[in-house]
């Protein structure tokens, strides 16, 4: 149905306000279930029924059980609403705080939190661009073509959680940031010629951030340590390191200085084997021009 709240309808399901709560992640289940009992209480005591509440705001009955019942993650904008059409002053919507630690899948929370600490992420990947240089339509249509198949509403929560990841650019201090990516992965026609065009944009724009070092591997390179998959190093202020490939330790990541000291050793042979920065600026410059 289409969206039109002055006249009663509801919204359609591609406008549902919020994502399906993993019932793995305990602390997220926990914080999600607490702002819905919050907002059950608040509707209680303005004397509304969950039917009134949820035709001012646009959306079914059920909808509004979901997300008392804690089974649903509200969006930002839910809660913004709720706390105008309930009068709370602000106490409603200063939970979006709260949701913004969980509302994302918890693999992808961890990953954020880990870049969002580190001073230094170097990574290497081979088969697709890394997500950090993702642009939202090129995500989306590698998601989409998952199999078993996402449905609409996990591809878009997935889309939303990868590019929040991309506040590491921004964050102050600096990080420093440094990519290589095989030739393969930026000659792939992922999303169309407009999408992919925007992607390789993009990637020039990431490209030319002073904290970023961007480079590019040949496919006529040959054999190099990389060729086993990818791998990726995040350093801390406090000299702390975690590192991870998918080709040695079995895939885990590691903090011991010896695992440390062999993926540095092959990242650094990787980027030295590499096309230069300036290099790698002007392939992308030629691959915009063919598309």
């Amino acid at each position: 149905m289409s969206v039109d709240s002055d006249a009663g309808q509801l919204k359609s399901e591609a406008d549902e306000p919020g994502w399906e709560v993993d019932p793995d992640d305990e602390w997220g289940v926990a914080v999600v279930a607490t702002v819905g009992r919050q907002l059950k209480l608040r509707r209680e005591a303005a004397g509304m029924r969950a039917a009134d509440f949820g035709r001012a705001l646009g959306y079914g009955e059920d909808m509004v059980y979901k997300i008392e019942g804690g089974k649903r993650i509200p969006r930002p904008e839910y809660l913004v609403e709720a706390d105008e059409l309930l009068r709370a002053d602000g106490l409603i919507s200063a939970m979006n705080e709260d949701l913004e630690k969980v509302q994302y899948p918890k693999k992808v929370r961890a990953i954020a939190k880990l870049e969002a600490r580190a001073v230094e992420i170097g990574v290497y990947v081979g088969l697709s661009l890394h997500g950090l240089l993702q642009t939202p339509e090129h995500a989306r249509a590698l998601f989409e073509a998952r199999q078993p198949p996402y449905s609409e509403e996990e591809v878009e929560r997935l889309v939303a959680a990868r590019m929040a990841r991309k506040s590491v650019f921004g964050k102050s201090p600096v990080t420093a940031l440094s990519f290589v990516q095989e030739e393969a992965a930026l000659r792939r026609r992922i999303g169309g010629t407009m999408v992919r065009r925007r992607q390789l944009e993009h990637l020039l724009e990431v490209a030319h951030l002073r904290n970023v070092t961007f480079q590019v591997m040949p496919t006529e390179s040959g054999a190099h340590p990389g060729v086993d998959g990818k791998i990726e190093l995040l350093k801390f202020a406090d000299g702390a390191a975690v590192g991870r490939s998918d080709g040695a330790f079995s895939g885990r990541p590691t903090t011991e200085p010896k695992e440390l000291r062999i993926l540095e050793l092959r990242y650094s042979t990787i980027r030295a084997e590499a096309l230069t920065s300036g290099e790698s600026l002007a392939f992308i410059e030629q691959l915009l021009g063919e598309t």
